[in-house]
């Protein structure tokens, strides 16, 4: 089923979650979630880009419009209103993230006097460092499909704030580190230690904006991303990205992706960043596929996170033959090739974790269920996975 008609698979769960969120028909009281919401714009993209059906495009920017007006604000529940940039009405709506922009989470953050709760928090809102570049992409994608730089600029400001926030240097001194999770003001942080791939997945972004802002204002953008990209370049050095997290092996074949298709276009210098990253995740699927995770009752599996691993696995195909294309590009050592050759080996568990969450029976877990936004909008884009793994 998912070999002939994607496209009318797709179109249904994307339709339901529009309803379901509040998207379409509109909502006064939209629920809105930042990550789900990145590939939802993604989504909409590539079935607007399939069909030429205009209502598709409606809904991706009524969808960006709707985030920003949410989670570019503070919540309903929080006695602080308006944006969370603490821009006044207009300039708000001229800079909607220029703030950040709130992960979207059922609970408010934890204030300050509060306990730390580890379990407690990963239902309480605030930023998120990797959901913020995911924002970025979604933007991203929609300025280079409509030739509309006005995205893109908001793509700008968030990183620059992300990155002035997020960043820091130790008190011991060295390279400078990153927060997991910041206060929905970004302020302070909420989590003080770093996520694994977190400086891989800013450099790869703040790469890809700036080689669209280039596009839009030659010779030279004004306002740039020069130094974020060096400073998220030196703490890449010598780092180890090795996970046996589905979402996380994923996230970097995504990545591999868009580090193959900016080398291609010229825009990204670090050959040897995508080897790096291609053994990782080339380890992380050895392990995966030992564990038997894969194997295991619905029950005991969480979607969203084999379906990550599904899209990133989409990307192969294109990533070997960008490869395989461009030698004066990616060089002619066996190494790199060898890698993804062996990555293309597991590339039929994308189309085993589709089918099996497309089973009505796995959908009626609880693992579905409770995170069904998340769930269903990733297995949209594992289905058509273009809109979301393309620069």
């Amino acid at each position: 089923m998912t070999k002939h008609d994607p496209i009318s698979l797709v179109h249904g769960i994307m339709q339901e979650f529009a309803r379901m969120t509040g998207l379409d028909p509109p909502s006064p009281s939209p629920r809105r979630y930042l990550w789900t919401d990145a590939f939802a714009v993604c989504n909409y993209l590539e079935l607007y880009h399939r069909t030429n059906d205009a209502a598709y495009r409606d809904l991706a920017l009524r969808l960006v419009d709707q985030v920003h007006h949410v989670l570019g604000r503070h919540r309903e529940d929080d006695p602080r209103k308006g944006w969370i940039s603490g821009l006044h009405e207009q300039q708000g709506e001229l800079h909607p993230t220029i703030g950040g922009l709130r992960i979207g989470k059922k609970l408010n953050e934890r204030m300050s006097g509060e306990p730390f709760d580890e379990r407690l928090e990963w239902d309480r809102d605030g930023q998120y460092y990797h959901y913020l570049t995911k924002w970025m992409h979604a933007l991203n994608r929609v300025s280079r499909m409509y030739g509309d730089p006005q995205y893109t600029r908001w793509a700008l400001e968030l990183a620059k704030t992300a990155h002035a926030r997020f960043t820091y240097l130790p008190p011991s001194g060295g390279r400078k580190r990153m927060f997991w999770k910041m206060s929905v003001d970004l302020s302070h942080p909420q989590v003080s230690s770093m996520g694994l791939h977190d400086p891989i997945d800013g450099l790869v972004t703040y790469r890809e904006l700036q080689m669209t802002l280039e596009s839009f204002q030659q010779p030279s953008p004004k306002v740039n991303l020069f130094t974020e990209i060096a400073e998220m370049e030196e703490m890449c050095r010598m780092q180890d990205w090795a996970t046996d997290d589905p979402l996380g092996i994923g996230g970097l074949l995504f990545d591999a992706s868009r580090i193959a298709q900016l080398m291609v276009q010229g825009g990204f210098a670090h050959p040897d960043l995508l080897e790096s990253v291609t053994e990782s995740a080339l380890q992380g699927m050895r392990t995966v596929k030992r564990s038997r995770l894969l194997q295991l009752p619905a029950g005991y599996r969480l979607a969203f996170r084999e379906l990550g691993l599904s899209i990133g696995m989409k990307g192969l195909e294109e990533l070997s033959g960008m490869i395989e294309g461009y030698p004066a590009v990616f060089g002619t050592k066996d190494s790199l090739h060898l890698k993804v050759a062996e990555l293309r080996k597991y590339m039929p568990l994308a189309e085993e974790i589709e089918l099996f969450w497309l089973d009505e029976d796995n959908q009626g877990a609880g693992t579905w269920t409770e995170h069904q936004e998340i769930n269903m909008v990733m297995l949209a884009t594992s289905l058509v996975p273009d809109g979301f793994l393309m620069i």
